[in-house]
């Protein structure tokens, strides 16, 4: 078992072949390619061979620049057991240029940019066949593994210090849940993102320890992810609430006959819309799992696991060894459980609500490069999320803190509104974003796509606010847009979408 206080991330790879040499490690659904965990190990040493006589010195950062694949996934843990450090990004980012130069890449694998591209590992090269001579990684614990790139609120991307202490912990963490999230027999869909560190933490890494089988998808598609479900067996899907959304609009015969050996749904990212949660479940007879976090977290904090109970609206409790904490703009303590059947949604008055802070094994390190607005002297990360504690101390989460709309000095919630908007039913997808307005300082920007064939007007959408919200809640304006800017786990970029609506 590896020590996730000192141990190295790729010796999570070691144990898998030392336990299960013979299971499947890796199912590459698009190269059809399958690895078992001792072909998987000895690849990781061949690609960590590589980079040590390609000149990689310990602490040199790597970018991996790859879809979901085992290519990646060997890269990963080669980067890690030749002592450097793995920088995850999206190949077709507009960021990926700035990324390099921020993160001082030494190595590119996967795209021929401006660092010294790196060929990703091939893995039908004889050297598969035989374990190269690679020297032990001195690296582990407090040493930085990965520095994942995170926009936030602010659109500034930052490169986010995770320690290999971090990313072990947290795998440990979840690996405590009951039911267990990913366990030996377990056949994983790993469609999320790896370079987003929720498809690399509780996607990989989790695999990897259980010595369980990643089922790799490179991108999500309704009748795509059914069919490699059905064909590979499947029991466990990580996934995101855009995921669970497509798949829900699937017919109730098309979700059984797809998803028939899964026992595990998870999803995290974003909150679950609680109409989706109800219909996966109606139609395969198996709740979703929520959980939550962040890039800084390591990523998981909370999840329903802990109490059992698939909650609409919750993200459940911490997990074991997570110490979490409502605070105020000063850092106090405030929040307290209340009645619950007060708590279906948050209805505006704040003085239960705080700042999610949070302290354990699993935070990271700082910002890259200087460790910056890390966790503080007591341990504790300040997150920008807000929520409150329901009655049984569950986490709901309200809404971001910068993205609070302030009108006349009273507080809007965007998920308050958006909450509302989605109610009709011609609307697909909705965002309420602020922009600045001299008279209340800000206003209310509903920015809604519509279902296709349907019409909708702006002033039916605000009558229907005007029925449902507070007057200073009501949507100033609505714009009707083909499509929201989503993240690579379906986060909508609201940031970028102030910019284009105000």
């Amino acid at each position: 078992m590896v020590d996730t206080l000192s141990g190295n991330v790729a010796d999570l790879v070691t144990d898998a072949a030392a336990k299960v040499p013979g299971r499947v490690a890796l199912v590459d659904t698009a190269s059809g390619r399958n690895l078992t965990w001792e072909q998987t190990d000895r690849a990781v040493d061949a690609f960590a061979a590589r980079l040590l006589a390609a000149g990689l010195e310990e602490g040199d950062r790597v970018a991996i620049v790859l879809p979901n694949s085992a290519e990646f996934c060997v890269a990963v843990f080669g980067i890690l057991r030749a002592g450097g450090i793995a920088v995850p990004a999206a190949a077709k980012s507009p960021e990926l240029p700035g990324l390099l130069s921020d993160s001082g890449a030494r190595f590119v694998v996967g795209a021929d940019l401006a660092a010294p591209d790196l060929a990703a590992p091939d893995l039908a090269a004889p050297d598969l066949e035989a374990a190269a001579d690679v020297r032990p990684a001195m690296r582990g614990g407090e040493d930085i593994a990965v520095i994942c790139y995170t926009s936030g609120t602010a659109g500034v991307p930052r490169g986010v210090m995770l320690s290999h202490r971090a990313l072990l912990s947290n795998v440990d963490q979840c690996a405590r849940l009951q039911p267990t999230p990913v366990t030996a027999n377990d056949r994983v869909l790993l469609v999320v993102p790896l370079f987003h560190l929720y498809g690399l933490g509780p996607g990989l890494l989790q695999v990897a320890a259980a010595g369980a089988t990643a089922v790799l998808l490179e991108a999500f598609g309704t009748e795509r992810a059914l069919d490699v479900c059905a064909e590979h067996r499947v029991t466990t899907l990580v996934g995101v609430p855009a995921m669970y959304q497509a798949l829900s609009a699937a017919t109730p015969d098309r979700l059984a006959e797809g998803l028939s050996t899964v026992r595990l749904f998870t999803s995290g990212a974003a909150p679950l819309a609680p109409a989706v949660l109800s219909a996966i479940t109606q139609a395969t007879g198996l709740p979703v799992y929520e959980g939550y976090g962040l890039t800084e977290t390591g990523p998981v904090l909370t999840s329903t696991l802990v109490g059992g109970i698939a909650k609409p609206g919750s993200v459940g409790r911490p997990l074991p060894g997570v110490e979490l904490l409502l605070v105020d703009s000063d850092g106090r303590p405030v929040g307290a459980p209340t009645d619950p059947d007060e708590t279906e949604w948050f209805d505006g008055d704040e003085t239960e609500t705080g700042r999610v802070a949070a302290r354990g094994p699993n935070l990271f390190s700082g910002y890259w490069p200087d460790g910056a607005h890390g966790p503080d002297e007591d341990g504790w990360f300040r997150t920008g999320d807000v929520g409150y504690l329901d009655a049984d101390g569950d986490l709901r989460l309200v809404d971001r803190a910068n993205d609070l709309i302030i009108v006349n000095g009273f507080n809007v919630y965007p998920k308050e509104v958006e909450r509302v908007l989605d109610e009709l039913p011609q609307v697909a997808e909705s965002a309420a974003v602020g922009v600045p307005d001299e008279r209340t300082g800000e206003q209310v920007i509903a920015v809604v796509v519509l279902r296709d064939g349907a019409t909708l007007t702006e002033d039916e959408v605000r009558d229907h606010c005007t029925e449902r919200l507070a007057r200073f809640k009501v949507p100033s304006t609505v714009r009707f847009v083909d499509e929201l800017p989503h993240s690579a786990t379906g986060k909508v970029r609201r940031a970028s979408l102030r910019g284009s609506v105000a």
